[in-house]
């Protein structure tokens, strides 16, 4: 198994990459909607069925499929023999950061949910706010590995 994977490491990373930036574009995007679907357009009638549906596409068509895809890459990564050194730091800083992403992801289902339903509790700032939490596990994930500390 460990040939296969060292011989597919490249495909593996790429696709990898390529998960992860669709997973990133989405969670960047649902909270910005779901600022705009809480300030401008409330809980009832025909745009807040319009965004209903577009926060709902965007988390089940793109961003959980891109989550679901970044974690089995992810995980074949670490299977990889050599890539990955377990008594460093940096893998472990990584993957806390990933958990926290999933978390994150977990939260915006959750919101989503609630508007699907007719139900939001929270205000356009806060949603603002909370779009800034993928900025930066992003950083702590993206320099956890590239810089290896």
């Amino acid at each position: 198994m460990s040939d296969i994977l060292s011989l597919a490491y490249p495909w593996v990373k790429g696709f990898h990459i390529i998960s992860v930036i669709s997973w990133m574009a989405a969670l960047f995007y649902l909270p910005r909607l779901m600022v705009h679907h809480t300030e401008r357009v409330g809980l009832s009638g025909e745009t807040h069925e319009l965004f209903a549906m577009m926060e709902y596409k965007l988390a089940k068509v793109i961003m959980s499929p891109a989550m679901m895809a970044t974690w089995i890459f992810g995980l074949l990564l670490v299977m990889t023999p050599g890539i990955v050194v377990w008594s460093d730091v940096w893998p472990w800083l990584k993957a806390a950061g990933v958990i926290a992403m999933t978390v994150f992801h977990v939260w915006l289902m959750r919101r989503m949910r609630g508007f699907q339903v007719g139900e939001n509790s929270l205000t356009g700032k806060q949603y603002r706010m909370m779009n800034e939490v993928p900025t930066l596990l992003m950083l702590l994930i993206v320099f956890s590995v590239t810089v290896k500390f």
